[in-house]
C-alpha cells in the first residue's frame, strides 16, 4: 500500500501513472497527489510526452512548482519544447538561465559520436535489399542494430536473416511479455561485449532507457526525435572513432495505423531536405540542436490541435478538449447560461467527472493477456488458475506483469475464435494464452507455433 500511494522517500514510477494520478478517475491517483507537492520530480525521456497531454502536463507542471514549491527537471537528449507551444493554453514556464547544460551546442559537439546519413532510394528500399544492408554493416563493423516501425517488418527481416550460421540473429518487439525482452536483451549484451557477429531486428522499444552500444545502426524512417534517440545505440560508450546511421526509406511498411510516426516522417523529410540545401545551417549535424529544434516547431506546429486532449461527442456527448472541460469549460456554460437565463453564473464549472472518465493515458484499447514464456510464465499461469484468495491473486498478479502482453481488439478477436485464450477462473475476467500461440522467436502469435513449443521452455 505504501508503494501504491507513493508514500516512500524515493518513487519510481512511469508517466503513465503519473498522468493518470493527475488527470485519470477514481480514487487511487487522488490519494498519490499530495506526495507530487514539496518534491523533486526528475522526468526521464520527456520526449515520450503524448503529443495530446502536452498543454494538460505543462499545466499541471507550472502548478506543481508555482503553488506546491516542487521543483520538476526535463531529461532528455531531445528536449521538446514545451515551452515554445500556445503559452494561452498552456506552456511550461522555464525561466532564464534554468538550462543544466551552459552551452547546448557545445555539449552536442563534444558528444558527436556518430555520422547520420539518409540514404533515400525511389520508392523505397526492399526488406532483402535492408537485411543485405544489415548483413554488410555486420561485416564491416561487427555488429548491426535495425530498427523498424511495425513488428510484422521486425519478424520479416529476422526471418530473412536469421539462416547465416556465422551470425547470431536477434529479434525483439512488444508481441514479446517483458520477462522475454529482458532475456533477449541480456543475449544482445553478452554478443556484444565478446564481441560476436550480431544482428538485432527491433521495433522502436529499444530507442529509449536500454544501454546497447552497436558499431552500426539502420533506422527507419520516423520522427527526428526517434532517429536521435536511435543513434544513442550506436557508439554509444565511444569505443569507436565515429559510428554509423543509416536512415532508409523501406518500400514494404504500412503505418496506416501509426498517425504519430507517420506525421514524425513527414517532419523529418522536410529537416532532411532543407539540411541538404544548406549543411552549415545545421552545423552540419543532421540530429544536432538546430535540426532538432527545427523540427520540433514543425512537428509542433502542425499538431497543435492535438495537444488540448480533443475527445468526440460519441465519447462524451459533444466535440470538445480536456484541456476546455477542465479549464473555462465553455460548451457547458454556454449551454448553461442559454437554459437558466437570468441566473448567476457559475463558479465551479469545470467537468471534472466526465474529464476523468474520458482521460487515458496511453489510448489504446488493448487488453493484457498472461503468457507462458519459460517455466516461470507457466508456473505463474497455473498458480493463478489454482489461486482463490485475493491477497494470493494480488501477488501473483504483480509477478504475471513481467509475462504479460498487450494485444488490440482485432488480435484478441482471432484467439478468441481460436480458443487461443481462457480465463483463469470463471467470472475472473483475466486471459492466459494457450502455449501453441507463443514462440521463444517471434513472442505472441494469433497462429499456432507448436512447432517452436520447446523453445519457450
Amino acid at each position: 500500500m505504501l508503494t501504491e500511494n507513493w508514500d516512500a522517500p524515493v518513487i519510481y514510477t512511469t508517466m503513465v501513472q503519473l498522468l493518470e494520478s493527475l488527470f485519470g478517475a477514481g480514487t487511487r491517483g487522488a490519494r498519490r497527489m499530495h506526495q507530487l507537492a514539496n518534491a523533486v520530480i526528475i522526468f526521464d525521456e520527456i520526449q515520450t510526452l503524448p503529443i495530446n497531454c502536452v498543454h494538460m502536463f505543462n499545466n499541471a507542471m507550472n502548478f506543481l512548482v508555482e503553488q506546491c514549491g516542487s521543483t520538476v527537471l526535463l531529461c532528455t537528449a531531445t528536449q521538446p519544447l514545451l515551452d515554445k507551444v500556445d503559452k494561452t493554453k498552456g506552456a511550461i514556464h522555464v525561466p532564464e538561465g534554468n538550462e543544466l547544460m551552459p552551452d547546448v551546442n557545445e555539449l552536442f559537439r563534444q558528444l558527436k559520436r556518430v555520422d547520420v546519413a539518409y540514404e533515400h532510394k525511389p520508392g523505397g528500399r526492399t526488406n532483402n535489399e535492408i537485411a543485405a544492408l544489415a548483413a554488410g554493416e555486420t561485416k564491416r563493423v561487427g555488429n548491426c542494430l535495425v530498427i523498424v516501425n511495425t513488428k510484422r517488418s521486425a519478424r520479416e527481416l529476422y526471418d530473412l536473416s536469421k539462416t547465416d550460421e556465422r551470425v547470431a540473429v536477434a529479434h525483439l518487439s512488444t508481441s514479446m511479455c517483458p520477462a522475454h525482452r529482458k532475456r533477449i536483451l541480456h543475449f544482445v549484451g553478452r554478443c556484444l561485449r565478446w564481441n560476436v557477429p550480431i544482428i538485432c531486428f527491433s521495433t522502436q522499444l529499444i530507442e529509449a532507457g536500454v544501454d546497447v552500444d552497436f558499431g552500426s545502426v539502420i533506422r527507419f524512417m520516423a520522427g527526428l526525435d526517434s532517429i536521435a534517440q536511435a543513434a544513442g545505440r550506436c557508439n554509444r560508450h565511444g569505443l569507436r572513432a565515429v559510428g554509423k546511421v543509416f536512415v532508409v526509406n523501406p518500400q514494404d511498411e504500412n503505418l496506416d495505423r501509426l498517425d504519430a510516426i507517420r506525421a514524425g516522417c513527414e517532419k523529418t523529410l522536410r529537416v532532411f531536405s532543407d539540411f541538404d540545401q544548406d549543411p552549415a545551417k545545421y552545423g552540419h549535424d543532421r540530429i544536432g540542436v538546430e535540426a532538432m529544434t527545427w523540427y520540433y516547431k514543425n512537428y509542433f506546429f502542425d499538431r497543435a490541435s492535438q495537444m488540448g486532449y480533443p475527445v468526440s461527442a460519441t465519447l462524451i456527448g459533444r466535440d470538445d478538449t480536456l484541456l476546455n472541460m477542465l479549464s473555462a469549460n465553455s460548451n457547458a456554460t454556454h449551454e448553461f447560461a442559454a437554459r437558466n437565463a437570468g441566473k448567476s453564473q457559475l463558479h465551479l464549472r469545470q467537468s471534472f467527472m466526465a474529464a476523468a472518465k474520458a482521460f487515458k493515458a496511453i489510448d489504446a484499447p488493448t487488453r493484457g493477456i498472461i503468457v507462458p514464456y519459460g517455466k516461470q510464465g507457466k508456473k505463474i499461469i497455473a498458480d493463478l488458475c489454482g489461486a482463490f484468495e485475493v491477497e494470493k491473486q494480488f501477488a501473483l498478479l504483480k509477478r504475471a506483469q513481467q509475462y504479460t502482453v498487450n494485444v488490440f481488439p482485432h488480435q484478441l478477436k482471432k484467439l478468441e475464435e481460436a480458443g487461443a485464450v481462457h480465463g483463469i477462473q470463471n467470472d475472473v475476467p483475466i486471459l492466459h494464452l494457450d502455449s501453441r500461440y507463443y514462440s521463444r522467436e517471434y513472442g505472441l502469435s494469433t497462429e499456432p507455433v507448436s512447432l517452436m513449443e520447446n523453445l519457450t521452455s
